[in-house]
């Protein structure tokens, strides 16, 4: 897997574990219900990213990347913790040390509170939303754009603080799925010809695009190579 020439670093994406939301049918979409303790992983969704953990292990021995050259980013829910915990202990990584960090904009995208809480059957309601419009929010919540635009800044983030690592990414399905979209609009090599990667991103954060982001679904627990 080749890195982007104007990228320092590889990324890896993983979403969450199943969750006890995801055994519920709820959506838990706020950083008020997404962190508490009671939202975690599912006894599943701890097998899952054990089976992820190890399977990026094996990703990193394959393309001679050193554990030190490991850096692990997540969202503040407590699924998303819960999974890089258990992945981090996989790789044999301490959890409390600087290569894993906790990225605010790497959340769960907010849905509003029309569906806070609700069950799952709703986000058809959101889903229909996103594909006419991705620039247009639920009510009170987050558009594809707006979790685009803090995601591109994730992205520059560890640009800056890291250079020749291996990133795995923990967040959610919505999040993950919109960051595909946008990476991969910034990296082919129609998108955008400036080498700068904020002027790509920028370019990728347009409703064509992000109306495409359904594609790239990932199952709980579902690790993928991105870039």
């Amino acid at each position: 897997m080749a890195t982007a020439p104007f990228l320092r670093n590889r990324y890896w994406i993983l979403r969450h574990g199943k969750s006890i939301p995801n055994e519920k049918g709820l959506i838990v979409s706020s950083i008020e219900n997404g962190t508490l303790p009671e939202y975690q992983l599912a006894s599943e969704g701890v097998g899952q990213a054990q089976l992820a953990g190890e399977q990026f292990l094996k990703e990193l021995k394959e393309n001679s990347i050193p554990l030190e050259n490991v850096r692990i980013c997540y969202s503040p829910f407590s699924r998303t913790i819960h999974t890089a915990k258990v992945a981090a202990s996989a790789l044999n990584l301490p959890f409390e040390n600087p290569q894993c960090k906790m990225m605010e904009d790497l959340r769960e995208r907010y849905f509003g509170p029309s569906f806070e809480l609700l069950s799952h059957d709703k986000y058809a309601e959101i889903w229909a939303l996103d594909e006419e419009d991705p620039f247009k929010r639920p009510e009170g919540g987050e558009s594809v754009e707006d979790v685009a635009s803090r995601l591109a800044k994730a992205v520059l983030q560890m640009e800056s603080q890291f250079q020749g690592c291996a990133v795995l990414v923990v967040s959610h399905g919505d999040p993950l799925q919109i960051f595909q979209t946008v990476m991969g609009a910034a990296t082919h090599e129609n998108g955008s010809s400036s080498d700068e990667l904020a002027s790509r991103l920028q370019a990728a954060i347009t409703k064509p695009i992000l109306s495409q982001h359904r594609k790239f679904a990932l199952l709980t627990g579902e690790l993928r190579a991105v870039v």
